[in-house]
């Protein structure tokens, strides 16, 4: 959703902006643009809980956080067609992008591979890791460890992560099947999303901190994610950070930090990545017609009252891409500030950047 306030900036000038800063925190051009990309695809995506509205959280980790702005990730365990990542600090785009390539080396060898990241951080939208498998005619798989910040159902106490899950699947004419979402209602991100641009929450979000509904979103900052489907949320978000962080060693749970959206310990966090290649089941041609169909299947679907038409997993994000990729991206004056003070804060010049504010 979008408003009179928002500015439509090029892709292109978001990312040049966002390498700039993360370069003018001591991180090399290579990784500095790798986290620019992490962030402007989440916004050319309409996932602004995890693009460049995130920046100024992660600069901080990086500056007086005890991120490793310079950390590189390298491999500490492997047997056969499993291994454990060691992200040595890094912000966790580097480490996981890295883990989901040596994974699909030994996919390619194995046919199925699996990898267990530690020593990492926060690592964005999980969407672009599970999609490197895509091109490699793979089904990419992606779960990751967070703050705790549902209860337990019928709890209220912040004891387990919205531990998000990634598929993306190959298609042959139809854009590929991805989805990528937390078992919370709401990502943490969205929530402050919608705080800095003024609107009540959906019913169903949030609780606050007594474990009673809200539409706040100071209160459902301060308190806790509703599970999606209830009690089936709330088991299967524990489920997806027992697998990222007892499989690499990591911290889970409140191990890693007191789940307040900020806070978590440095270099505790942890992912786990899954690569299929479909050709050690199956013909490939045959799996991605077969996607197609079952897409088409949804598109002819007959519609409920008042729908317009019925989308696969992850299409939306595709049209999403294409619209922003062409006209910008919409932000809100509350990141465009934050963008602003952060490149100020770092030296970083902001004249090539004229929609940026100047005060």
């Amino acid at each position: 959703m979008t408003s009179p306030e928002h500015i439509r900036v090029a892709d292109s000038e978001l990312h040049a902006l966002v390498r700039r800063i993360y370069a003018a925190c001591g991180m090399d051009e290579t990784d500095a643009g790798l986290m620019a990309d992490s962030h402007v695809q989440s916004d050319l995506r309409g996932a602004h809980s995890h693009g460049v509205l995130r920046v100024p959280g992660y600069i901080d980790r990086l500056v007086t956080g005890g991120v490793d702005p310079r950390g590189q990730p390298s491999i500490s365990r492997e047997y056969g067609a499993c291994l454990v990542v060691d992200g040595g600090n890094s912000m966790g785009q580097i480490g996981c992008r890295f883990a989901m390539e040596q994974t699909l080396d030994r996919a390619e060898r194995h046919g199925i591979a699996a990898c267990a990241i530690g020593g990492s951080n926060h690592c964005g939208a999980l969407a672009p890791y599970a999609m490197q498998a895509l091109a490699h005619e793979m089904i990419g798989v992606f779960t990751t460890h967070s703050l705790p910040i549902m209860a337990p159902w019928g709890g209220a106490e912040r004891l387990i992560g919205n531990n998000p899950l990634a598929i993306a699947l190959p298609a042959q004419r139809q854009r590929p099947v991805v989805h990528d979402g937390a078992f919370s209602a709401a990502a943490y991100g969205k929530v402050r999303y919608y705080q800095q641009q003024g609107w009540d929450l959906p019913a169903g979000w949030a609780f606050d901190k007594d474990g009673r509904p809200t539409l706040d979103t100071a209160a459902a900052l301060d308190g806790l994610l509703a599970p999606i489907g209830d009690f089936k949320g709330a088991a299967l978000g524990m489920i997806m950070g027992l697998f990222a962080a007892l499989l690499s060693g990591a911290a889970y749970g409140t191990e890693l930090g007191g789940g307040n959206g900020q806070g978590a310990r440095a270099g505790q966090d942890s992912q786990f990545a899954l690569a299929i290649k479909i050709e050690a089941f199956v013909d490939p041609g045959t799996f991605k017609t077969r996607v197609d169909k079952a897409v088409q299947q949804i598109h002819a679907c007959r519609r409920a009252p008042g729908i317009d038409r019925l989308y696969a997993p992850g299409e939306l994000e595709f049209i999403q891409h294409q619209e922003y990729s062409r006209d910008g991206i919409p932000l809100n004056p509350v990141t465009l500030a934050d963008l602003a003070r952060v490149a100020r804060d770092l030296a970083v010049d902001s004249k090539p950047f004229p929609w940026l504010p100047r005060n």
